[in-house]
């Protein structure tokens, strides 16, 4: 019987892969195919109620799809961040202060559960998962070492008030077009 043989990966042979990658552990990961229209338009509705929360802060941006390096093993494509005094111009090198995740059937384990555990290693202090077909986005606040659920929300604006900048996300406007 033949072993299984997992081949291990580091971010030098990441930068030469075409395509969308993640690298966890040093395991690559193919990205789902370009993701379906209501994910991207949702993608889009909550960058543009990040970017116009924290518009007047000099020290944070909001990316998409950008690299986060953690380590020569460790590379993430967040769907959004909220990031903040970084200076590296290739990928990112802080934990983003929010990390949001659009969830699909692709990624679900992954998001749910791996970077789960990662952004919280990592100390993101808010992770946000949102549900397409739902309408609805769980937030999870990390309180010492532990992510606490903050609730779910569809109608709601949530404020992250303990950042560095005032940063929020008015859900009723994210969902509004695809409600039914």
């Amino acid at each position: 019987m033949l072993a299984h043989i997992i081949e291990y990966y580091t971010y030098d042979d990441y930068k030469t892969w075409e395509g969308e990658w993640e690298l966890i552990d040093g395991v690559a990961y193919a990205m789902a195919p370009s993701p379906m229209i209501t994910h991207q338009a949702i993608s889009g509705e909550i960058t543009f109620e990040l970017i116009s929360s924290v518009r007047k802060c000099k020290q944070c941006l909001v990316v998409i799809e950008q690299d986060w390096k953690l380590d020569e093993l460790t590379v993430l494509k967040p769907d959004i961040s909220l990031i903040c005094n970084e200076t590296n111009e290739a990928y990112i090198t802080k934990s983003p202060l929010i990390v949001v995740e659009i969830i699909s059937k692709s990624t679900a384990k992954r998001d749910e559960k791996y970077k789960f555990d990662l952004y919280k290693k990592e100390g993101v202090p808010y992770y946000v998962l949102v549900y397409p077909n739902a309408l609805k986005a769980k937030i999870y606040k990390l309180v010492g070492s532990e992510y606490i659920k903050q609730g779910d929300f569809s109608l709601e604006t949530y404020q992250f008030d303990d950042l560095a900048c005032q940063a929020s996300i008015n859900f009723q406007a994210v969902f509004e077009k695809f409600r039914k």
